[in-house]
């Protein structure tokens, strides 16, 4: 007699040897035992979890005729007579399996709707089985929506998919729908577990939980990939064995990377991948073993009792020790980099290269907490001072610029004061940061200039601050005496960055004779288009301060704006609207631009529009009685 595979072998013959879908086996049962019956059944679910097995069981249940012949419908179909033997060897007449992934078309749904006119041969109930029902067409389910709906009381519909999203909602609501779950892996192993004490094959315990982990919730795949186990290591099911035809990684090897990373050794790290890479080790396997390790770890910091019920994994007691090694936001961390680090794999040249940055990533984004676990690591980390750790450098105040012969006067609120939990850097003095000296004073003092500090890079106005500030730093003022700048207000944020933001608060608009004829001027020049872009901003931007003569004297408070280039270009439009002027552009404090009187008209104009809306009668009233609100922003002015 040929061999018969065990998935065929062990397949369930009745509701009592169904393995982990006991919500389905009750709600079929009580139906069978109460004689409710639905004329149609969805089974939905992955792959090998027991949908065409459920759909003969229960084929047997509705025909099963008793070991005496005088049985009735039933939830413990006897397995003996004429028509369940039948329905079990796959020739019970009564009983029509249609495989839809070959068969879809419309003909052949009519096919098999010509023969629900004739009456059960042999059994009580004719039951058609359509396995892979989504894989129908539309024509064929509108074919067949009509019988579904109302079917003759001797006929049973039973569907099964691994789909049900692409099955019409007209044909989902004709039919009774179970949802057939995955299978736990424990679950699994203890099927496993009896299969092969019946087989008389000696397994070891972690190559079935290997095989557990490998089927991911279905039995068909379980008891194929015992079998292709059993044939590759003779007879015999050794862990090593099973690891080697899955491709798996050592779960020693994946332990050992864990604690590479509790104990933040890189060098250890990147040797470990090494070592997976001269194996031949899956890189995507090794991240699913080390994030089912991790979710074990997870488990046992949030519940520390479990770590003390006897389990009989030998890599439990390891697990628990890393767990209470590793803190609770790095087993999270490095389980998150898990999972999305697996989707990385296949975007990089070199899969154990992916494997290696995003084991490295946890080392890189180190929390604060584990400076001290790696300074006992490195001896170079534990050597460097309290100023160059490895927390990112934070810019800190820069020192009070000397004044050449008189002190500038400042607020007592903004002196330039160092902070006491600020130690100076260890490094030569800072360098003060002179202001540059009025052209009249140059002739008159021979000592040399030190660059502005807006003239100098970034790398050098900052070179000489202590690398560590603290999260709060004082607001302070850096003083200098431009020409047309006073002074320069600096707040640090809550985190320091790199770079500080500049910001000089903004003159409040006073209207002049000068700016009604430039505000005038500009309109015309929008009017007709001659100004765009740069020009067109310098226009708005700057304010007329006089005319004397053909020489308009311009101010604007960006020093990109007046570009030479970019003022000869408006001269230009000028004198093509009739204005033969030269424009001196300088710069400084604004007061009033075309620019800052459109900005003042759109406010006016906002402002009356939203008092409009608020003394409406008919928007009090709503307010009022229906305590309504004006949604801010809603309110746009015509």
């Amino acid at each position: 007699m040929s061999y018969l595979v065990l998935a065929r072998k062990y397949r369930p013959r009745s509701f009592t040897e169904m393995v982990g879908q006991e919500h389905v086996v009750q709600a079929l049962s009580n139906a069978l035992t109460q004689q409710r019956l639905h004329h149609a059944y969805l089974f939905t679910g992955t792959r090998g979890v027991g949908k065409t097995t459920v759909s003969r069981i229960l084929a047997k249940s509705l025909n099963c005729q008793g070991a005496d012949g005088q049985g009735g419908i039933t939830a413990e179909p006897c397995g003996v007579c004429q028509a369940c033997r039948d329905i079990d060897a796959g020739r019970f007449v009564d009983y029509t399996e249609l495989d839809a992934a070959s068969n879809r078309g419309v003909d052949e749904v009519q096919s098999l709707l010509e023969q629900a006119v004739y009456k059960p041969v042999q059994g009580r109930f004719k039951v058609f089985m359509i396995d892979e029902v989504h894989m129908l067409t539309n024509t064929a389910f509108n074919a067949m929506l009509k019988t579904l709906e109302e079917p003759p009381e001797y006929l049973k519909f039973v569907l099964a998919t691994t789909d049900p999203q692409k099955v019409p909602v007209t044909v989902l609501s004709r039919c009774l729908q179970f949802n057939l779950r995955p299978m736990a892996p424990e679950t699994v192993f203890e099927h496993l577990t009896r299969v092969l004490a019946q087989e008389n094959i000696a397994a070891e315990p972690q190559a079935l939980r290997l095989l557990s982990r490998a089927a991911r919730g279905s039995m068909r795949d379980a008891l194929s990939l015992t079998d292709q186990a059993i044939a590759f290591g003779s007879g015999q099911l050794q862990e090593a064995g099973v690891r080697q035809m899955l491709g798996s990684v050592d779960r020693s090897h994946v332990l050992q990377l864990l604690r590479a990373l509790a104990d933040w050794d890189g060098a250890a790290l990147v040797a470990l991948v090494d070592a997976l890479r001269l194996q031949g080790v899956s890189a995507a396997a090794t991240l699913e073993d080390m994030g089912t390790v991790l979710q074990r770890m997870a488990v046992l910091q949030a519940v520390p009792g479990l770590a003390d019920q006897a389990s009989d994994d030998p890599d439990a007691p390891v697990i628990t020790e890393l767990s209470r090694a590793m803190p609770t936001d790095v087993t999270q961390l490095l389980y998150s980099l898990c999972l999305h680090g697996r989707t990385e794999l296949g975007l990089a040249p070199d899969e154990y290269a992916a494997l290696t940055m995003v084991l490295l990533r946890l080392l890189a984004f180190k929390p604060a907490g584990a400076a001290a676990t790696a300074e006992k690591k490195s001896p170079e980390l534990s050597a460097r001072p309290a100023a160059q750790s490895v927390t990112a450098p934070v810019p800190g105040p820069v020192a009070a610029p000397p004044a050449p012969r008189a002190a500038v006067p400042q607020p007592a609120a903004q002196s330039l004061q160092r902070p006491a939990s600020v130690a100076p850097p260890s490094a030569a003095p800072a360098r003060p940061v002179e202001p540059p000296m009025a052209p009249s004073d140059a002739a008159e003092d021979d000592v040399g200039e030190a660059p502005a500090f807006d003239d100098l890079p970034p790398w050098e106005a900052f070179e000489d601050v202590p690398e560590r500030m603290p999260a709060q730093l004082p607001e302070v003022a850096l003083v200098q005496s431009l020409p047309v700048r006073e002074a320069v207000t600096v707040a640090a944020p809550a985190e320091a960055s790199r770079t500080e933001v500049l910001k000089r608060p903004e003159a409040p608009f006073q209207p002049t004779p000068e700016g009604d004829v430039w505000a005038q001027v500009v309109g015309q020049l929008q009017a007709a288009e001659a100004i765009t872009a740069l020009v067109r901003e310098l226009a708005l931007q700057s304010q007329l301060l006089a005319r004397e003569g053909n020489v308009w004297r311009l101010c604007v408070d960006s020093e990109s704006l007046a570009r030479p280039a970019t003022c000869e270009r408006l001269q230009a439009a000028l004198h093509a609207a009739g204005h033969a002027v030269r424009l001196q552009v300088s710069q400084g404090t604004v007061t009033d631009s075309p620019a800052r009187r459109n900005a003042q008209a759109a406010t006016a104009k906002m402002d009356a529009a939203i008092e409009l809306i608020r003394n409406d009668p008919l928007v009090q009233s709503l307010i009022r009685d229906f305590d309504a609100k004006i949604v801010p922003g809603s309110i746009q002015p015509l």
